[in-house]
């Protein structure tokens, strides 16, 4: 296609993607493309208020999703039964995962969590996170590397962010190094959170999935702190954290994406 030169659609077509290109995920799309594109994860701070801007317009109507879950978790109770070695325990409501795009660049999807349930302690290793809470309330405990350059277990953590949010509310922002790169999710109603990740996981590139246990914080052999971090950290925010296999019953499901299609450019 020539510079200038208009996309051809038919009349069909004409009305519904010109309509679709004027949709808050459609623009939430496009902001996050022209950002994080072959960007080799350095961002600028104006773009990424730019696509914060964008999430925090975003309800949970703009991706398909009633206000308050009731279709998605319909089907879903705080806590149910299961037959377990024979024998039958509640064990963690199942969570559904939404998939909206992924790509080398960045990936956009929407976790909808049950009542009760939790996404265990987790990292997002070189990747900036933005997060919207679309509907309902979670407890949300967050974690950054007290030294970075030490990568032995169990290794040293802050807390950053010990907190309740509830919707509506706006946006939150995790970066590799700060922001509270490991966290924690426990439902406190039904609710759903859209996460923009940039990039996104990749075990290619180092950038897997590892959790973690958080173990109260004393004195390690060979691990200790300096002098310039005790006067620096409070001891009651720290913890060891330990490589921690997800519970058995920790159960994330994909779910169809019922909003409107985001239009790529070149597509039509």
């Amino acid at each position: 296609m020539h510079e200038g030169q208009q996309p051809m659609l038919s009349s069909d077509e004409s009305e519904e993607t010109m309509s679709n290109r004027g949709t808050a995920v459609q623009k939430l799309f496009d902001s996050c493309r022209a950002t994080f594109t072959c960007n080799a994860g350095s961002f600028q701070a104006q773009a990424l208020q730019r696509i914060r801007s964008i999430l925090d317009t975003i309800k949970p109507s703009d991706v398909g999703l009633e206000d308050d879950g009731t279709v998605q978790h319909n089907n879903q109770s705080s806590s149910h039964l299961r037959k377990i070695n024979g024998r039958r325990g509640k064990v963690s409501p199942p969570i559904s995962y939404i998939h909206l795009h992924e790509s080398e660049d960045f990936s956009m999807g929407i976790f909808c969590l049950p009542k009760s349930a939790v996404i265990p302690l987790h990292n997002h290793p070189g990747m900036t996170v933005m997060s919207k809470l679309l509907y309902g309330s979670m407890h949300v405990k967050a974690y950054d590397w007290v030294d970075h350059s030490d990568v032995t277990y169990p290794r040293l953590a802050k807390l950053v962010v010990d907190c309740v949010m509830s919707a509506p509310c706006e946006s939150t922002i995790l970066y590799p190094k700060s922001g509270g790169n490991m966290h924690v999710f426990t439902a406190i109603s039904p609710c759903a959170v859209l996460d923009v990740l940039a990039p996104p996981y990749s075990s290619e590139d180092g950038r897997h999935c590892t959790y973690f246990r958080a173990l109260p914080f004393r004195s390690q052999a060979g691990k200790s702190l300096i002098e310039e971090q005790r006067k620096e950290l409070s001891l009651r925010d720290l913890v060891w954290m330990e490589e921690f296999k997800p519970p058995s019953d920790f159960t994330v499901k994909r779910a169809p994406y019922k909003g409107p299609a985001i239009i790529y450019k070149g597509d039509v």
